[in-house]
């Protein structure tokens, strides 16, 4: 069955083609010119439509190398139905390293938007109007803040059963059942019945080599299983564990601390995982595990004030099988096509 074509910005994509297309945004005060960077493949057979999207926050910076070397796969030439890529959302933040908008709002708190509201609000409107609804399925890329690092995980409503399989076939060790945020992408995608999952892996304004290789592995896989592009022929990696619960450690005061778990990390409940200490070491307070399970994610600022987060700690039904799918997955060199495996990884 043939593809039908799709219409971004005003400009046709037929079937069996590919365009490169800017979408207007508000300028800058400055005058100069904004745009909304997308890159469309419509496949010449029919299948869904999925969007892949990064810089929502425009300071994490991981998605948009996976989305450079997922346009970059020659299986894309087999491609059913339509790739919406879009490596960077939040332009304006990325010019400028932050995760927000000039209007210092969250985008990923602004949807569905309004084109008279603020200008977070009129680029989530612009972005649902372009992008989202003419999608069947969307993939967010998205790292941790700025002196974090998550270890690679799924976000999603895995209570949905089409999510749940998606979630599943992109092979990340840890899935998180996360609760939908207020004015998220993923809220409104929801409401208008589009599963929506949310990758989270590294550090903003960093690249972490292994991150990327496991995002671009993880969107092929998921298109796999969409019928968007061919089954592998390779033998299925070991099936991801659900977090059906997660947990801060937060610190208890303020001062130096010393970390003494890494990303990944099995922990028992009341674990000394790290200690907050004054610069003369005068005075010390251990950090303590408040539940057993994995390490998610972590600060990686020594630098800590009072209540900040320190330890992300997810929850399982069985905690052994979540660190043996972590070791795994950390052991696993993840290739990903012969074409680009020649590409000397970042470092």
């Amino acid at each position: 069955m043939s593809n039908t074509g799709i219409t971004v910005g005003g400009i046709e994509i037929k079937p069996g083609s590919s365009a490169t297309i800017d979408v207007p945004m508000a300028s800058l005060y400055s005058h100069a010119p904004m745009s909304l960077p997308v890159q469309v493949i419509c496949g010449k057979r029919h299948g869904p439509t999925l969007f892949v999207s990064a810089a929502l926050h425009g300071d994490e910076i991981n998605g948009v190398e996976i989305i450079r070397r997922l346009l970059r796969l020659p299986q894309l030439g087999k491609l059913r139905g339509t790739l919406l890529a879009i490596p960077i959302v939040n332009v304006y933040g990325f010019v400028s390293r932050s995760r927000y908008l000039p209007d210092r709002r969250d985008l990923n708190r602004s949807f569905p938007g309004s084109d008279h509201g603020s200008m977070a609000a009129r680029l989530a409107e612009l972005f649902m109007k372009e992008i989202v609804i003419k999608c069947n399925y969307g993939i967010d890329l998205h790292t941790a803040a700025v002196h974090r690092d998550n270890l690679p995980q799924i976000r999603a409503n895995l209570d949905d059963p089409e999510t749940s399989r998606l979630a599943h076939a992109f092979h990340v060790p840890v899935l998180l059942n996360a609760n939908i945020r207020d004015g998220s992408l993923r809220q409104v995608a929801a409401e208008e019945g589009i599963p929506v999952l949310l990758y989270e892996a590294g550090e903003a304004l960093r690249f972490d080599e292994h991150s990327i290789r496991a995002g671009v592995k993880g969107i092929v896989a998921v298109m796999r299983e969409l019928n968007m592009l061919p089954a592998s022929r390779l033998p299925k990696r070991n099936e991801p564990t659900v977090a059906r619960a997660s947990t801060w450690v937060r610190a208890g005061r303020s001062g130096i601390l010393r970390a003494a778990v890494s990303l990944g990390a099995r922990v028992r409940k009341n674990d000394v995982i790290g200690v907050i200490a004054d610069p003369f070491g005068q005075q010390e307070l251990e950090v303590l595990a408040s539940a057993a399970g994995i390490i998610i994610g972590r600060t990686n600022l020594p630098l800590v004030n009072e209540g900040e987060g320190l330890f992300h700690i997810a929850r399982f039904e069985s905690t052994k099988l979540a660190e043996d799918s972590v070791e795994a997955f950390q052991a696993d060199d993840l290739p990903i096509h012969p074409d680009l495996d020649i590409e000397p990884p970042i470092v």
